[in-house]
């Protein structure tokens, strides 16, 4: 079986669903852990019959005759993919360590302490019996990354055969779960985007989710959390049906890539705080409950809690940042998501969009409507998926066909619900709008709204699906993050990790902000944004959720000054300037005193 005790601490989130659909297939033999998104089975069943090909495995397709298609899609694919690394990692395992082979690669990547001091003290030794003893317990120390899996939760629509609608347990979220619990992984279940509450009852069904004899979990679950207190809710859900969380991997609620949660101003920085300072507390009370709940359903129980990791993600682009996140938050990991996007033996991106993002600039990357889902997404804006969409509009001919339908929530004009993105409801909603006395100006505002939604559950495989010449005709949808800015250098797998631990620097942009401070810039214009539409009539926003906000963007800047004082090295010059214009930014749009929320306290330092 894969081990998931990765000697690295960064891991590769997943991007999209092209982006890292076989991305264990390139670093999981490296100890690099990734994860393939679960959302389309129709590309995944492509992908499986591409790699089977290319790597001599039989393949037989999984067609619509099957009554489970979507589950056992996943589970052949991930069973492949399984097999591959497994013979991967052996093959790695009895390489000679000469210039150039898998395993020197394997130990070259690592970060400079454990096992990569054990083979650089391995290097300097003359004598053979003794050099080849010290290689045979290096050879033993190999672990792979772990080939893990991500539901987006809100993506769970319900499923028809026939005409008649399937059991719940057939929605694609649910079966997409089945799919991962039949494999033959021991790795980990990311879930994003909230509680789904049948979803996570269902987990329960599967006997890898809980301890084995030895007190193992085959299959663990990763929660993807935008603050504490969303952790405690969901990590107390699980608990109570038996299921353990082994790892909070909290992600910034807007500097990310893909779609954008935000919170009410919270900042990550505080976020991590919160972790730092009552992890532990979480733990003890949430294993009070598990405890519980397996005695009271006679499985095996732990007489302590299960190991528990604390990871971090978004907008991390230099070593500093990386450190700080690790040694002064003590998160056990660290994700890397965007830059990878310029690794070509890593991610899937085909050379026409590699040029395009390693040419972007603050322009071409914006957090946008696109989303059928209505929750904000990054998308750049001449991706192949924007230029079609535009062009569709052009022709007069606006939305997308909707060739799988993995976004459809719409049942305003249709029995069947419908994507917000497709043709057919942009054409019905477009006709439902009434005559009024509205300028060309107001009009083309409001059909630019109803226009602006991509194809994303389709284009973002076209990466893939593109560069593997599986649809030549494929338009890339790309969701890169802010920090492709920063980023301009298509580099290879030593360089990017290099530049993860300090070795080397990849960083194209001398003025780029600190992860802080631009996440922070990027809370500011979304809620100049809320605050505009609540000031204009056109919010359903409550005044107590402006006030909210802004106290806790302000309370965040109080929060950094404060550790901006701990430190001296030079990236915190000029942060403290930062702050203190992102404060005055926020002063000055919300200063009309008839909408500006009220009774917030400004930060000590600004006040003084």
């Amino acid at each position: 079986m894969i081990s998931f005790n990765s000697k690295h601490t960064f891991h590769i989130p997943v991007m999209g669903t092209g982006f890292t659909i076989d991305s264990p297939l390139r670093v999981a033999k490296y100890g690099i852990s990734s994860v393939i998104s679960l959302v389309d089975d129709v590309f995944i069943e492509q992908m499986r019959k591409f790699t089977s090909e290319k790597y001599n495995e039989p393949y037989e397709a999984i067609t619509k005759q099957d009554e489970d298609i979507r589950a056992n899609r996943i589970t052949h694919y991930l069973n492949l993919i399984n097999k591959l690394v497994q013979t991967q990692v052996e093959n790695l395992k009895n390489s000679s360590f000469s210039p150039g082979s898998d395993i020197v690669r394997y130990f070259e990547l690592l970060p400079d302490i454990g096992p990569k001091r054990l083979y650089q003290k391995m290097l300097t030794i003359k004598d053979s019996v003794k050099r080849i003893k010290l290689q045979e317990s290096l050879r033993s120390l190999i672990e792979p990354g772990s080939i893990d899996v991500n539901i987006m939760t809100k993506l769970d629509k319900d499923n028809f055969r026939n005409g008649q609608k399937n059991e719940p347990e057939y929605a694609d979220a649910m079966s997409a779960l089945r799919g991962f619990a039949q494999s033959n992984l021991r790795a980990s279940i990311v879930f994003s985007a909230g509680m789904n509450q049948r979803l996570y009852s269902y987990i329960s069904k599967f006997k890898d989710f809980f301890p084995d004899e030895n007190g193992e979990i085959k299959k663990k679950v990763i929660l993807k959390v935008s603050d504490y207190r969303s952790a405690e809710i969901q990590g107390k859900f699980l608990a109570k049906r038996g299921i353990w969380v082994s790892e909070y991997r909290v992600e910034s609620g807007l500097n990310c890539g893909g779609h954008a949660f935000p919170t009410v101003g919270l900042l990550l920085g505080p976020i991590l705080d919160q972790f730092k300072n009552r992890k532990q507390e979480l733990i003890e009370k949430l294993f009070s409950t598990y405890k519980k709940v397996l005695a009271e359903t006679e499985r095996i129980f732990p007489e302590n809690p299960p190991a528990t990791r604390f990871t971090v993600q978004g907008g991390i682009g230099t070593y500093a940042e990386n450190e700080l996140m690790l040694k002064h938050y003590g998160m056990d990991s660290t994700g890397w998501g965007t830059p990878f996007l310029l690794v070509p033996e890593v991610t899937n991106v085909d050379k026409a969009h590699l040029d395009k993002l390693s040419a972007a600039t603050e322009d071409d990357v914006h957090l946008s409507d696109s989303s059928p889902l209505g929750v904000p997404f990054w998308n750049l804006r001449n991706s192949g998926s924007e230029e079609a969409r535009r062009q569709r509009i052009s022709d007069g001919k606006p939305g997308s066909l909707c060739p799988k339908g993995f976004l459809v929530s719409n049942s305003d004009y249709t029995k069947k619900p419908i994507c917000l993105a497709s043709r057919a409801y942009q054409n019905l909603k477009l006709k439902s709008l009434p005559v009024s006395d509205q300028t060309v100006e107001e009009m083309e505002v409001v059909t630019k709204n109803i226009t602006v939604k991509s194809c994303i559950c389709h284009d973002l495989s076209g990466s893939a699906t593109k560069k593997y010449e599986i649809d030549k005709n494929a338009t890339p949808a790309l969701c890169c993050g802010p920090n492709i800015e920063n980023f301009s250098i298509i580099a290879t797998l030593e360089e990017i990790v290099g530049h993860i631990y300090g070795r080397n620097n990849l960083m194209t942009n001398p003025d780029r902000p600190h992860m802080f401070i631009k996440e922070l810039s990027i809370y500011v214009d979304y809620f100049r944004k809320e605050f505009e539409q609540f000031s204009m009539g056109l919010s359903n926003r409550k005044q107590k959720y402006l006030n909210d906000f802004k106290q806790n963007i302000f309370e965040g800047i109080e929060y950094y000054r404060q550790l901006a004082e701990t430190f001296v090295e030079e990236e915190w010059s000029g942060f403290l300037d930062d702050l203190k214009s992102l404060y005055n930014e926020v002063e000055a749009f919300t200063s009309d005193a008839a909408v500006s929320p009220l009774a917030v306290h400004s930060p000590a330092y600004i006040e003084e």
